[in-house]
């Protein structure tokens, strides 16, 4: 619908088994409730090509790549040299996911740390957005980044960004976004709710992680990039704003970020 106010999906799994078979509908929905750009994200670099394949076939996806940090000790360490081979295609707007989890695989931090700085040393050979995946492991995370950051300049999004102030602190201070997913929608949520709060507005995206996370109504369900368009409504009420203009706010800011994707849709 035209008088939708457009928003983009920064972060969704399409290649899940959870959508199989089922992505022309999926996508169709999205665009019914006025998402009408998803970044489907590759976890594991041997399932790059699956991932590149939905890209192509559907005008509205974009894709990056990287390997998890829950997958690091069990996935082939990634090379830079891969990562910007990978980063020629004109659909891959994004290194990553990777980062940092304590949470489920604290016995994997130091191969965690060391596939981390490959991404980042990718993103920063590139001029491609980082992806971080941060959970428990704020202290390590918010170091590396930083310590990255002075050896060169980079950009980078906290994707779903449910972690302490002091690292959405650290995030925004080294000029990055925070991007916020369905968890901000939670009854339970207050705390982060008042994090998102007090950042900049024009640092903020929305994203599902679809499968997971889905926002209320939907919470328990298999979620989808449609239901971006409740964690933005969300986001518009922490905001205090209007939702078509924190809309638009986010179109801005995911530009602005993922100039590539940015350019790829001026091109088309």
């Amino acid at each position: 619908m035209s008088d939708t106010p457009q928003i983009t999906d920064s972060h969704c799994h399409l290649d899940f088994p959870d959508f199989d078979g089922q992505l022309d509908e999926i996508i169709a929905r999205a665009a019914e409730a006025g998402v009408t750009r998803m970044v489907t994200i590759c976890t594991k670099l041997r399932n790059e090509p699956s991932v590149r394949a939905i890209a192509e076939a559907h005008a509205p996806v974009f894709y990056a790549a990287g390997t998890h940090p829950m997958s690091a000790a069990e996935e082939p360490m990634a090379s830079v040299e891969d990562l910007v081979a990978l980063a020629q295609h004109p659909k891959f707007v994004g290194i990553g996911e990777s980062g940092l989890d304590y949470h489920y695989t604290a016995e994997s931090a130091e191969v965690q740390k060391r596939s981390l700085r490959i991404h980042i040393e990718a993103a920063q050979r590139t001029g491609l957005p980082l992806i971080i995946h941060a959970r428990a492991a704020d202290d390590d995370m918010a170091r590396i980044l930083a310590e990255e950051y002075r050896n060169a300049p980079y950009s980078c999004v906290m994707h779903c960004f449910s972690s302490s102030a002091e690292l959405a602190k650290a995030a925004l201070d080294l000029g990055f976004y925070l991007s916020m997913s369905g968890i901000a929608a939670f009854p339970k949520s207050q705390e982060l709710r008042d994090i998102f709060a007090s950042a900049p507005v024009d640092r903020i995206l929305v994203e599902t992680d679809a499968p997971y996370l889905a926002p209320p109504p939907y919470r328990g369900k298999r979620n989808e990039p449609a239901y971006t368009a409740h964690t933005a409504r969300k986001g518009a009420e922490i905001f205090g704003m209007d939702y078509t203009a924190f809309a638009a706010q986010t179109q801005v800011n995911f530009d602005r970020l993922f100039t590539k994707a940015a350019l790829y849709k001026a091109a088309a």
